[in-house]
C-alpha cells in the first residue's frame, strides 16, 4: 500500500530528549506517535508477570507465541494492551525499567516486535521514537533524525524526570546507568544503536524542547509539501 503521509523515524540514546520531542513534533504534524520503547516494556510487563527472566529463551519464546499485544489509538498515540489488559500506566514501574533493556536485546523479542511496528507504519502519518527504527524497523523513512547530547546533560534530564516522579535515586547513580544502557545498546549483536547511513544527527545537548521540535518540524514539513503535497496551515504549539 503506497504511504499517504510522512514516516519519521527518531532515534538516540536514552536522555536524548527522544519522548518528548517525538510526540510535540506528532502533535505539531496532526499524526499519531508511536514510542516503540512501550512496546519492549509490554513484552517485559508480561513476561515478568509469568516469572519469566531475560535468561530463559525457551520460555520466552512460548510466551511470545501465546502473548496478544495491542495497540489501541488514544488522544495522542497509543494505549497499549496485553492479553486484554490496559498496562500503559504500569509500564513505567521500577521492576519494568530494570530489566526492559535486557529484554529488548533479545534476538526472539526484537524478531517477533519488527512485523508489527512495521504495520503500524504502512501508510504512514507517524512519528516513530526507538533505537533502531531509521536502521531496522523503517529503513525507507521520510525523515529519519539521530538525536545526540552529551551524557551529563542526559543524566541531568533524567534525573529530573525521575525525581518528579518520586523516584529516589543519585545524579551520579543515574549518570553511572545510563553509560551503561549506552554500552550495551551500542554493542548488542542484533540493531545497534547506531544512526542510519542518511540521518540527519541533531545534538540537543545546548537545545530547548521547542528549539528541538522547530528544527525537526521546518524538515518535516519540507519534505512532507515534496512528497505527498501536504501544506501546513498552522504552527507548532
Amino acid at each position: 500500500m503506497p504511504r499517504q503521509d510522512i514516516l519519521i523515524a527518531i532515534d538516540g540514546p536514552a536522555g536524548s530528549g527522544k519522548s518528548t520531542t517525538a510526540r510535540l513534533l506528532a502533535r505539531a504534524l496532526g499524526v499519531p506517535h508511536l514510542n516503540t520503547g512501550a512496546l519492549y516494556r509490554a513484552v517485559t510487563w508480561a513476561l515478568l508477570k509469568r516469572g519469566i527472566w531475560p535468561g530463559e529463551p525457551e520460555r520466552i519464546s512460548e510466551a511470545l507465541d501465546a502473548l496478544r499485544l495491542e495497540l489501541r489509538p488514544a488522544s495522542e498515540g497509543f494505549r497499549v494492551w496485553v492479553d486484554g489488559q490496559d498496562v500503559t500506566d504500569a509500564l513505567y514501574q521500577p521492576e519494568v525499567a530494570a530489566h526492559a533493556s535486557e529484554v529488548s536485546a533479545l534476538p526472539a523479542v526484537r524478531a517477533w516486535l519488527l512485523d508489527r511496528q512495521r504495520a503500524l507504519g504502512e501508510a504512514g502519518g507517524l512519528v516513530v521514537e526507538g533505537r533502531d527504527i531509521g536502521t531496522v524497523v523503517f529503513p525507507d523513512a521520510d525523515l529519519k533524525v539521530f538525536l545526540v547530547a552529551d551524557l551529563r546533560e542526559r543524566a541531568r534530564r533524567r534525573w529530573q524526570e525521575l525525581h518528579s516522579q518520586g523516584v529516589e535515586i543519585s545524579p551520579e547513580q543515574v549518570e553511572a546507568e545510563l553509560r551503561k544502557r549506552d554500552e550495551r545498546d551500542a554493542m548488542r549483536p542484533i540493531a545497534p544503536l547506531r544512526p542510519a547511513a542518511d540521518a540527519r544527527i541533531l545534538d540537543t545537548t545546548t537545545l530547548s524542547v521547542e528549539e528541538q521540535v522547530a528544527r525537526i518540524l521546518q524538515w518535516a514539513r519540507e519534505i512532507r509539501r515534496i512528497r505527498y503535497g501536504i501544506a501546513e496551515t498552522s504552527e507548532a504549539k
